[in-house]
């Protein structure tokens, strides 16, 4: 690298800096060099979806909003590298902008996190459920038609404030954020994925550059955790493949299989949870996009003309 400082974009938040701290970190043992004083400047960027704060997204505009900010710091050039949450990253890049690297997946399944401790299938009828997630709510409205879900949006301290103040009974959060913050003790029950499918590439951290920058992209390759960038292209090529966005409820994992496989699982919901279409397919790992493509395809095919109708 250059003597000029790394400048690395993030967002403010507390499991943005946490996030920032890991790709920072494995820089570092990539580059020793960046260890030294002043080689890494993380700049703090403030963006639409913060400034939004408890407003759900698909009330706002989408996911987007919580990168908008730093890609265009990015494009400009007033910093080097931008690190997403991944599953907040729309399902296209801006123009000359890539991934160069992604760090290896968190557990990517939902934490379920309840007042009195019940697991989702021992609550009262009429509990309420807090989440702004129309994936969450979908899933939770298919299997317990019984529950009240409420909107209960804010970053994940907020959301275990409201749930401490009784504003629910339980909400969910995803278990990779309460494990970067040291929070997992205030998970009730960790959902498996037949019970919640996770959002498309949670758990997952991205480090963006801009295509043109191959000093930058040289050191991004060496930290690169190829078995999550192969399950996150397929996750994103099944969103892609829906056409989904913040207003769809969505969801699909991907995870590896014997014989240098891939396994993917997708979901695609009504949001009242009146309907779900789920299925699975499998392929080689080094054809994650393909895979990914013929799932939505399936999925599409299966839910019909209509299914993803204004209701």
């Amino acid at each position: 690298m250059t003597n000029r400082a790394l400048r690395i974009g993030t967002r403010g938040s507390p499991l943005a800096l946490a996030q920032t701290a890991l790709v920072r970190e494995a820089l570092v043992a990539a580059e020793p060099g960046l260890g030294t004083a002043g080689a890494l400047d993380v700049q703090l960027i403030r963006t639409t979806g913060d400034i939004a704060g408890d407003r759900p997204l698909a009330e706002i505009g989408g996911k987007g909003l919580f990168t908008k900010e730093i890609d265009e710091a990015l494009a400009a050039g007033r910093i080097d590298l931008a690190v997403h949450s991944m599953k907040d990253v729309p399902t296209w890049l801006p123009g000359g902008q890539v991934i160069g690297a992604y760090l290896a997946r968190e557990d990517p399944r939902d934490a379920w996190i309840a007042r009195e401790g019940l697991g989702l299938g021992d609550l009262a009828a009429g509990s309420v459920v807090g989440t702004s997630s129309l994936r969450r709510a979908a899933q939770v409205r298919y299997r317990r038609p019984d529950l009240r879900v409420v909107p209960f949006s804010g970053n994940v301290g907020t959301r275990l404030d409201k749930l401490a103040r009784g504003e629910a009974d339980a909400t969910l959060l995803a278990l990779a954020g309460l494990r970067r913050l040291g929070r997992e003790d205030v998970a009730t029950a960790i959902l498996d994925a037949e019970e919640m499918l996770p959002a498309i590439a949670q758990g997952a951290i991205g480090i963006a550059c801009r295509a043109d920058d191959a000093r930058t992209r040289a050191l991004l390759a060496c930290i690169d955790h190829p078995a999550t960038a192969r399950a996150i292209a397929a996750e994103r090529a099944l969103l892609a493949g829906l056409d989904g966005s913040c207003r769809t409820p969505i969801a699909g994992l991907a995870e590896p299989a014997p014989g240098g496989r891939l396994v993917l699982r997708g979901l695609l919901a009504k949001p009242d949870g009146s309907a779900v279409v789920a299925d699975r397919a499998e392929a080689p790992a080094t054809d994650a996009e393909a895979l990914g493509a013929a799932l939505a395809e399936r999925l599409l095919a299966r839910a019909g003309a209509g299914f993803l109708a204004a209701e």
